[in-house]
């Protein structure tokens, strides 16, 4: 229940529950750093591995409760099989708290009585965040993982473009190991770290924490200047509905894509997150006649029957270019004719079309949705599709790419710039976001449709995850969504502008870029590498000591 605090239940986080992250963890290392190996050998490691599974199970369950609603409302399951499917999606996932549990139980039992039991409380963060970086690369759902708890702590998001979300997830959870020991008896506290007591609470846990102050207590530059503006269009379609749009249907959708492309003064535009009762920028008629064309116009990806191939797809998009005289990225379904004229080749895309209406290329989605776009393990889970209607079968896109676009005259820009664009689940792999930076991406495209998950808390997590990537490379993210959260993220994860949810609408985003490479963009999640080597080598030591002892 702390863990979940956080992070976003029903809405936007409020920046006061983001202190409970600071010792979420406590019930739980409390109660595997107190077990007794010297009395009850026999039970404890099965004991720890329970405790840190029934945690997992339950956090995930609690964080993630929009899964159900996400099968049974737009996945086609019926009630009870929602309910399955949102419990075994919970057991598995908070499997992988059991095993950082496990492995704190074997290194703890390898050294308990020894000089160096100190050690197995120090490990804690290094096996804390093995585990995080083990979420990303075995069941690939790095969601909600501690670090994003902070991403509007200013002076701890100082880490970030140099260490990723993983470094800030290790500080929490270094916090929640000193505060765990502290609050533990005497009695424990003498058996757990035998006669290194005041090295391993004051010297290690010390040190690091003020080297880590040292390195954040900085002045915060001011916010940085934005100098261009796109137009974020938010079409609010219905993903529970087959959206084809027959004859006129296809015309009125046209025609108010057409419209909102060219709202560079929409009525409602906020600074920052309406839900969190920001205030509308009040737009001076005058200053909004004048306004520039925008830089780019952007749709989402969406249940839009937008088809690449399609000549009337093709048509309606070079005509909406040439009215606006901008650029535009548009969401749509890549179809690529397979060799020997098969059938196609389906792809969740983003098709980049030039201000002359000729299209420029296509981003092909790489990291698919399980269960979503794709069905793992489909021999294994062949009833899947009898169970979930939706369940997709989109092809992997082959390569990341950056797009040089040109801005239209009249707007004050007159060189190209480069846009990385990342499709809706992707946000949430920062070693694959930075790969745009390093590719020479100025500013970050995020389209999404987060209507697939209701009015839960989901884009609301998916909205911070984004704000990570802003911050650890320090880039610009344009996000527009199907139904929101649509908004402009500076490179310091600030939320500068956005419309509210479940609106039909347009977002004149004002944005900026930079070409400057983090620490982080160069080198990745190498934090998580490290945490996660050092965590199997000990682990791997501890059980190796305990066969032989």
């Amino acid at each position: 229940m702390l863990l979940d605090l956080p992070f976003p239940i029903a809405g936007p986080l409020p920046l006061w529950r983001t202190v409970f992250a600071w010792f979420a963890l406590t019930p739980l290392l409390a109660a595997l750093l107190r077990m007794d190996f010297t009395r009850r050998r026999r039970w404890v490691l099965g004991w720890s591995f329970a405790a840190g599974w029934l945690t997992g199970a339950l956090w995930f369950g609690a964080n993630c409760y929009w899964v159900y609603d996400t099968m049974h409302l737009y996945g086609g399951m019926d009630r009870p099989m929602a309910v399955v499917c949102l419990l075994a999606f919970s057991l598995y996932l908070g499997f992988w708290f059991g095993v950082f549990a496990l492995a704190l139980a074997l290194v703890r039992r390898a050294m308990v009585g020894g000089r160096f039991a100190w050690v197995s409380v120090a490990a804690i963060p290094f096996l804390w965040v093995g585990i995080e970086f083990a979420l990303a690369r075995i069941p690939e759902f790095p969601w909600d993982l501690l670090g994003y708890s902070q991403v509007d702590n200013p002076l701890l998001m100082r880490l970030a473009p140099w260490t990723g979300v993983y470094g800030v997830s290790f500080v929490v959870a270094a916090a929640n190991t000193m505060l765990t020991s502290r609050l533990l008896p005497n009695s424990s506290r003498r058996g757990l770290f035998g006669t290194h007591l005041k090295v391993s609470e004051y010297l290690g846990l010390s040190v690091m924490g003020f080297g880590l102050v040292l390195l954040m207590v900085q002045i915060r530059p001011d916010s940085p200047a934005a100098s261009t503006t796109a137009v974020l269009v938010q079409p609010n379609l219905d993903v529970d509905k087959d959206d084809v749009w027959v004859g006129p249907q296809w015309d009125q959708h046209i025609a108010q894509f057409t419209h909102l492309a060219g709202s560079t003064c929409p009525p409602k535009e906020f600074m920052g997150i309406p839900e969190m009762g920001a205030a509308p920028v009040k737009i001076n008629p005058v200053d909004c006649w004048w306004s520039p064309r925008p830089n780019l116009v952007v749709w989402p990806e969406s249940p839009a029957p937008f088809r690449d191939a399609d000549p009337r797809f093709q048509s309606a998009m070079a005509s909406i270019t040439q009215a606006d005289k901008a650029p535009m990225i548009v969401g749509a379904i890549g179809m690529d004719l397979e060799p020997g004229g098969q059938p196609y080749q389906i792809y969740n895309s983003a098709v980049v079309v030039a201000q002359d209406g000729h299209f420029v290329g296509r981003y092909d989605k790489i990291h698919l949705v399980p269960f979503g776009e794709f069905v793992p393990f489909r021999r294994l889970l062949f009833f899947i599709r009898q169970v979930a209607q939706s369940s997709g079968d989109t092809s992997i896109g082959a390569a990341r790419k950056v797009f040089r676009i040109a801005p239209p005259a009249g707007t004050g820009d007159s060189q190209a710039h480069r846009y990385g664009v990342f499709i809706c689940y992707e946000s949430v792999f920062g070693d694959e976001v930075r790969q745009f930076a390093r590719l020479g991406a100025e500013v970050f495209v995020n389209t999404s449709d987060d209507g697939w998950y209701g009015d839960t808390s989901a884009p609301w997590q998916h909205l911070n995850m984004a704000r990570m990537r802003a911050i650890e490379n320090r880039r610009w993210i344009l996000r527009d969504t199907n139904n929101g959260v649509t908004a402009a993220i500076d490179p310091y994860g600030t939320v500068r502008q956005s419309i509210p949810r479940h609106e039909v609408g347009a977002l004149a985003a004002r944005y900026g870029f930079n070409s400057e490479l983090t620490f982080y963009t160069v080198h990745g999640d190498w934090v998580g590498w490290i945490c996660a080597i050092f965590a199997l080598a000990l682990t791997g030591w501890a059980v190796r000591a305990l066969l032989y002892r």
